[in-house]
């Protein structure tokens, strides 16, 4: 094993979290999942963080649970979409572990979206296709890049377990 920690990377509805559960039972490493800490930290939902706080204030906590969590070893992390598109973050992952870009075609993202708003950036479409374009520039920049269609998620798991091994 080239690692200890594997970071998953990508955008909104990329399938990060279930991969990481996915892959973390595979290793039998913990799972973590940076939104879900933000929501427990915070005790409110991300989009009730964005409507009250706003970007910048989201960004700072995520900043800090990102912090929280570099000691932690064998742990498979799924990051927010945009926690890799700042470029300290970026640094402080591709130091920290191993960095696995998600990607997905914006069509596959576009349906996996629930309409119910808790997605704050992904008001309409003209805004979530541009935000997807200006996010893949920093993606690109993982240590490895998954192409989420080529199978289910058990699947990208385990072609994952052997990148990792090879």
């Amino acid at each position: 094993m080239k690692t200890d920690k594997v970071y998953l990377v990508g955008f909104m509805g990329a399938g990060k979290s279930s991969l990481a559960r996915a892959l973390a039972a595979r290793l039998d490493w913990r799972a973590e999942d940076i939104d879900s800490r933000i929501e427990a930290r915070e005790g409110r939902t991300i989009a009730t963080i964005f409507s009250r706080e706003g970007e910048p204030y989201f960004r700072s906590v995520e900043r800090q649970v990102l912090v929280d969590l570099l000691p932690l070893r064998h742990a498979v992390v799924a990051t927010g979409g945009g926690t890799f598109a700042d470029p300290e973050n970026r640094q402080l992952i591709n130091r920290d572990g191993f960095s696995v870009w998600l990607d997905a075609p914006i069509e596959t993202l576009v349906a996996r979206l629930p309409v119910d708003g808790r997605r704050p950036l992904a008001p309409d479409r003209a805004q979530f296709e541009a935000l997807y374009e200006t996010r893949r520039t920093a993606y690109r920049q993982a240590h490895y890049r998954l192409d989420t269609d080529r199978g289910p998620v058990e699947a990208l798991a385990e072609e994952l377990l052997e990148q990792l091994e090879a």
